[in-house]
């Protein structure tokens, strides 16, 4: 099992970094996909495989199909090429890549710091075993984050709305002028 999680957790990885820095933006999907699927298989590999069918259904196939109609309907052409090939400059990745390498350092200081109590098991958690734990002692950081997509979705909606439109009010002004025209026409 442990083969297994390393494998999958370097495919994830990889894949990861392609989508960041691939330029063609359906490429960026393909290789998202893999890596939300290497994800899956990491929580196969410890042993959840509900939390590996969730994050293959709900992420690989329902938001991922969500992301490649938006960069279908988008379809933005040249210009955002070009933008996004100006951000794979080297030294815009000066900044990130520093923050990076002290996660990184950050990581192995505190992998190696403890000592190893276990390996991984492959011991199967079910659905209830998850439902305890996000509704017993996690239910606050459930509630959170519930409160963060509510929030998402307000601001989807005022960002995706269409301004132009006029409020009900304003559209029944119209059509008793436009019925009024009509009259004086006819006479």
């Amino acid at each position: 099992m442990e083969f297994a999680f390393y494998l999958a957790a370097a495919v994830a990885v990889v894949s990861t970094l392609r989508v960041v820095t691939s330029i063609n933006p359906v490429h960026a999907l393909l290789y998202l996909i893999v890596s939300l699927i290497a994800v899956a298989m990491v929580f196969f590999a410890l042993g959840a495989p509900f939390a590996g069918v969730l994050e293959i259904i709900v992420y690989a196939g329902a938001i991922m199909v969500l992301f490649v109609f938006v960069v279908m309907m988008l379809n933005l052409g040249q210009a955002a090429v070009e933008q996004e090939s100006s951000w794979l400059n080297p030294k815009m990745w000066i900044g990130p890549s520093i923050l990076v390498g002290i996660m990184l350092v950050m990581m192995i200081v505190a992998l190696f710091a403890s000592p190893v109590e276990g390996t991984i098991t492959g011991e199967l958690i079910d659905a209830k075993g998850v439902g305890v734990a996000l509704f017993g002692p996690y239910v606050l950081m459930v509630e959170l984050a519930s409160m963060l997509l509510l929030g998402a979705l307000v601001t989807a909606y005022h960002l995706g709305r269409d301004d132009t439109l006029r409020p009900a009010r304003d559209m029944n002004e119209r059509r008793q002028h436009l019925t009024r025209d009509h009259r004086g026409t006819r006479q």
